[in-house]
């Protein structure tokens, strides 16, 4: 018991000596997409900040690959001493962990969460020439034709595929799925009305919807979106509660020394209020949350069960 009791003293305080020192080397920042996408541009805005409020370096390492599972496997098995973080969302982890059969990480146990940092709006979209104006007309079509529109995804197991058959089963409808290999591909085809809709990333569709070739019927979120104050919410339109959108967060591996986690949290608050992060977030059609770890973990527990019973429910497994 003595011994024991030393022990859990000795790691205590070790753990307060690390965070009391902490940093004293540079920091590595592991983003699990390839460089110039929304995830890679939130990282490296955040991060030249956070290294300059913590004096020291911040590393951006790209690794890309399986779905962000490959580069967020490297961030929860590295040492938990606050110099490896991760940015990552959500959503797609929470999606990620579900759908892989095998992964070399837990999201629930392997990551200790920090802070959310901000989300972009997901958007319905369909092609004018569909001739529907709202989501109630766009679900009574998909009724009378059922298993006869043509839903577009950015790839089988991913977000925009998972929002797709949530949308079927809130709405009740039945459509056929086709995916691709991103939105940049499935792009020509909707705008061509090939395939019939799309709830999707608002920023590259935004600016056909600007210019009228495609219509948004509804942004799958509580709020309205700035960039379209006169679409709807989903639940605005009729589909209750229907929630999805990309997200963006931050995160170390679990066991790392609460009071680094505290530490970062309480550096990166006043990082995301910055008028010039909020504006180059804003270019790409992202707005900053900031929050405390607790709700960060709550929000990974409530994304986990909400996707794991959408997949059971579609019956959607790995390939």
């Amino acid at each position: 018991m003595l011994r024991a009791g030393l022990i859990t003293l000795t790691t205590v305080f070790a753990a307060g000596a690390l965070a009391q020192s902490y940093p004293s080397r540079p920091i590595r920042i592991v983003v699990p997409f390839p460089p110039g996408g929304g995830v890679d541009i939130v990282a490296r805005t955040v991060g030249e900040k956070l290294g300059a409020r913590l004096g020291q370096s911040v590393v951006i390492d790209n690794r890309p690959g399986a779905g962000a599972t490959l580069g967020t496997a490297i961030a929860a098995k590295a040492t938990p001493d606050g110099y490896t973080l991760l940015v990552a969302p959500v959503i797609g982890l929470a999606i990620a962990q579900r759908y892989y059969r095998k992964l070399d990480y837990d999201l629930a146990r392997d990551l200790a969460p920090i802070t959310k940092i901000g989300f972009g709006t997901v958007v319905a979209v369909v092609p004018p020439s569909l001739n529907v104006r709202t989501v109630k007309e766009l679900i009574a079509l998909a009724r009378a034709k059922p298993g006869q529109l043509i839903y577009a995804s950015s790839g089988t197991g991913g977000l925009i595929h998972l929002t797709g058959e949530l949308f079927k089963q809130s709405a009740g409808i039945e459509f056929v799925h086709v995916p691709y290999k991103g939105t940049a591909q499935l792009l020509p085809d909707l705008l061509d009305a090939r395939v019939h809709l799309t709830i999707d990333s608002l920023p590259a569709h935004l600016p056909h919807i600007k210019a009228g070739r495609l219509r948004a019927l509804g942004v799958a979120r509580k709020t309205r979106s700035p960039q379209l104050p006169d679409v709807p919410t989903m639940s605005e339109a009729g589909v209750k509660d229907f929630e999805s959108y990309t997200d963006y967060a931050l995160y170390a591996p679990a066991n790392t020394p609460r009071g680094i986690v505290e530490r970062i949290n309480r550096e990166a608050m006043p990082i995301l209020q910055l008028a010039d992060v909020r504006a180059k977030l804003d270019v790409i059609g992202i707005e900053v949350a900031g929050t405390t770890p607790e709700a960060l973990q709550k929000e990974v527990t409530d994304e986990l069960a909400k996707w794991a019973k959408v997949m059971t429910d579609a019956n959607i497994k790995q390939e």
